[in-house]
């Protein structure tokens, strides 16, 4: 069993920054995959970034590359979301996600561990 428990939401104004931070504990393998996702209200949860535990090779969604920024530790089995230039757009519940196996995967059902969510508002 996997827990996973972010941190880090918040309120800020467009164009702000905000760092979002994922603990995971119990059984996580290097092969796993991390995933950020988000989910605004009325709309399907959709896929922001992802990399590997074991392999410093991360994907984005077209509406977030080039400001946002996903990264690992895994000595300390966190995983982190830069987010810059924030847009109104980018408000939502993020929530962060473990797939097992090592092929990168945008879809949410294919993920099989899921943290409890953080609220991200933007404001303009």
């Amino acid at each position: 069993q996997v827990q996973l428990v972010e941190s880090g939401g918040g309120l800020v104004q467009a164009g702000g920054s905000l760092r979002l931070s994922c603990a995971a504990s119990g059984r996580t393998l290097s092969t796993d995959i991390l995933g950020w996702f988000r989910q605004a209200p009325g709309k399907e949860r959709e896929f922001v970034a992802a990399i590997k535990w074991n392999r410093d090779i991360p994907y984005y969604s077209d509406s977030v590359k080039g400001r946002f920024t996903i990264s690992r530790d895994s000595a300390k089995s966190m995983v982190n979301l830069q987010m810059n230039s924030l847009k109104p757009e980018d408000t939502a519940i993020y929530y962060c996600a473990i797939k097992q196996g090592n092929i990168y995967n945008s879809r949410p059902n294919t993920y099989n561990y899921w943290g409890q969510g953080t609220q991200v508002t933007v404001s303009s």
